[in-house]
């Protein structure tokens, strides 16, 4: 009798952006979605956002402190169930071959099933830190299938680890739409805790997310979607 193999569950779940809010402005409803339905996340922020100010007598270093803390306020919000701050320099974040080695090492570690990121090849996408993040990002998922990519990572018994499907946010090939219906006031909740960066004028950014969501979800029968580049392996 042949044994049949179980497919492994596609329940963990890794974000991996440039900045605090990022992952509520890109996914927020379909990370909320997830979480109720099972999936353990975590968040990958790749810098503190500690040059996400206009106002020149805001240190970056205070900033960081600020941006972290909601971060980690509007995860919960979501049901994320780990963040982790890398800590870059915000700004000038640079795809170098040691970020692409630190993230592979990080999906090696969590072995997520899932990885969600930034679309780099978006149209005109001019913030540098976002198109770095999604290079390394699809980098780092590639880099962690492989024996032979930073061999020093799998000591002792410690295998390549192959991520099964990548959705890309921000994305100007969408391909897969997620109804967030259930799930909209979460991530406008969500969002609500990055004041920093969104204000206090709670009910115009409930407006403009709605407003925006409306219109992704509308062609394909949804009250309020997101859209994602998926990529399946």
């Amino acid at each position: 009798m042949t044994e049949t193999k179980t497919e492994e569950p596609l329940n963990r779940v890794m974000v991996i952006a440039a900045h605090p809010d990022d992952p509520e402005f890109g996914a927020g409803g379909t990370i909320a979605k997830w979480a109720e339905a099972g999936k353990e996340i975590m968040y990958v922020l790749l810098t503190s956002g500690d040059k996400g100010s206009r106002d020149p007598l805001v240190r970056p270093a205070q900033l960081a402190t600020l941006r972290e803390e909601e971060q980690r306020a509007a995860a919960r919000e979501l049901g994320v169930q780990e963040v982790v701050f890398l800590r870059h320099p915000d700004g000038i974040l640079d795809g170098t071959m040691e970020l692409r080695r630190q993230l592979s090492a990080i999906v090696r570690k969590y072995k997520p099933n899932i990885v969600m990121g930034i679309d780099p090849w978006r149209h005109y996408q001019l913030h540098p830190d976002h198109r770095a993040s999604g290079t390394a990002t699809l980098d780092a998922v590639w880099s962690a299938r492989e024996w032979h990519i930073f061999p020093e990572q799998l000591a002792g018994d410690e295998e390549p680890w192959r991520v099964k499907e990548v959705y890309l946010f921000w994305t100007d090939h969408a391909d897969y739409w997620e109804d967030i219906t259930t799930t909209i006031d979460k991530r406008i909740t969500a969002l609500t805790r990055h004041a920093s960066q969104v204000g206090t004028d709670t009910a115009k950014l409930d407006e403009r997310i709605r407003e925006r969501t409306r219109k992704v979800g509308e062609p394909h029968g949804y009250e309020y979607a997101e859209e994602f580049k998926r990529i399946q392996f």
